[in-house]
């Protein structure tokens, strides 16, 4: 090991005569460059460029308090694009595509997705399995909606009992709703 210098996305690192690209750098026109932030790593035993990240990407496992938005539904399960993990601010990388089996949405029954969730509602869930898919669950009373709009006028809805409630259109409709519902920043 020859040297251990901090570097950013596209810093130059090395040339591809003297070293190959590894792990967190790519080559270009005979170049190496750093493709993350990082420690530059450079092996003259193995003649390899590598920049070692600090924050490892951030891999959901089960257990983790997610945030999602919801795209699909079905009558049995709704899809829902996971944006981003409670207690980090780094990206979620692997598979974000996750579903919420329509058992797993409250812990009463219900019988269709769409008297819980819709299109559109930002959520708070738990990851109940990463293999061989992403599943999540809203069950716990601090899991669910945490914001909605109105799929008419896009006003951001309210709660109203156990409803979420448009001031502008004055439509009402049931969800599964989380215990702090419109006081998440995400």
């Amino acid at each position: 090991m020859t040297g251990k210098i901090e570097v950013f996305p596209g810093d130059e690192v090395a040339v591809e005569e003297e070293y190959l690209a590894a792990e967190g750098t790519f080559a270009s026109d005979g170049k190496v460059y750093a493709s993350q932030i990082g420690v530059l790593e450079l092996d003259d035993d193995e003649y390899t460029a590598r920049v070692v990240s600090p924050n490892p990407p951030n891999v959901l496992k089960e257990g983790d308090i997610v945030y999602g938005i919801v795209g699909g539904i079905r009558k049995t399960m709704a899809i829902a694009e996971v944006v981003a993990s409670e207690g980090t601010r780094r990206g979620v990388t692997g598979d974000t595509n996750a579903t919420i089996h329509v058992s797993k949405i409250a812990p009463g029954y219900t019988d269709d997705v769409s008297k819980e969730l819709r299109s559109g509602d930002i959520i708070r869930a738990r990851v109940i399995s990463v293999s061989p898919s992403l599943q999540l669950t809203t069950k716990d009373e601090h899991l669910g909606v945490v914001r909605s709009m109105c799929g008419t006028c896009k006003t951001e809805l309210v709660v109203k009992g156990k409803n979420l409630h448009c001031e502008e259109c004055k439509q009402s409709s049931p969800r599964k709703i989380a215990d702090d519902y419109g006081d998440v920043k995400i």
